[in-house]
């Protein structure tokens, strides 16, 4: 059966933006052309299909592309699509542009995309645009109570820069680990894809929680050894200026 491309959209219940927006990122091969007219067939339909059934998985087009053209695995689709569902936390979370973002957390879209400027990104580039969800709101209003004790905006972002830098060098380095200990070693001796695919998601899910709670408390214990480090410095100093003083008081009461 062939089918128009208005007859496509009505048929599978897209647009027909929708349509050719896939066929921009490569996502649905070009329709057979007679003239001026754009003909699709079967292979649109199923391919349609596809990408609809990956993306309600939460799949970016630009893994979908992959899949659909064979770079990514059945094994490798399925850990993505576990990496998305970690993303949103498992919640259906809503996406939210910047002026609704704005709106809801109360932060003017302006600060947000001066904030973002900086290379501090709050929101995540979701098939070319930008998108936030709840937890962006919490997170922003968590860095507005800061402020309200008086800590700069210049050196708060400062300090988010170095503590962003530094923790993509850490994921990345994870990243790679967990890509050749564990991921390739699943590929290369599972029996069967859906066995890798269960395998990886597995690994996956186990992994992700041992290790944000690992880097999580050594963050935390680190922090606050360096407050009471810190605390300890401060306090002596003063012990020790208030003793230099009072000798200095005394020396003066016993001068003639």
């Amino acid at each position: 059966m062939r089918y128009r491309v208005e007859q496509l959209a009505s048929e599978w219940d897209v647009s027909v933006d929708t349509i050719r927006y896939y066929q921009s990122r490569g996502l649905l091969p070009p329709p057979v052309r007679e003239g001026r007219v754009a003909w699709y067939g079967a292979e649109h339909v199923r391919r349609i299909h596809e990408v609809r059934t990956l993306q309600r998985k939460g799949l970016t087009l630009a893994a979908i592309r992959r899949v659909v053209e064979g770079e990514l695995g059945r094994a490798d689709a399925d850990l993505a699509a576990a990496v998305a569902a970690a993303r949103a936390d498992g919640r259906e979370d809503e996406l939210l542009t910047l002026e609704q973002f704005a709106l809801r957390s109360g932060v003017p879209a302006s600060l947000i995309q001066a904030v973002e400027r900086e290379g501090i990104r709050i929101g995540r580039r979701i098939d070319g645009e930008d998108r936030y969800t709840t937890a962006d709101i919490e997170m922003v209003r968590a860095a507005l109570k800061l402020l309200e004790f008086g800590l700069p905006l210049g050196e708060l972002l400062s300090l988010a820069r170095d503590t962003h830098a530094a923790m993509l060098g850490v994921a990345e380095r994870a990243v790679e680990l967990f890509d050749e200990r564990v991921r390739k070693p699943i590929r290369d001796t599972a029996q069967s894809d859906e066995a890798a695919a269960a395998q990886l998601v597995e690994a996956f899910r186990t992994l992700l929680p041992a290790v944000t709670s690992l880097v999580a408390n050594h963050f935390r214990r680190v922090l606050l050894g360096v407050a009471e480090e810190h605390l300890e410095r401060v306090g002596g100093a003063a012990e020790v200026e208030a003793a230099r003083e009072e000798s200095r008081r005394m020396d003066r009461a016993w001068q003639p």
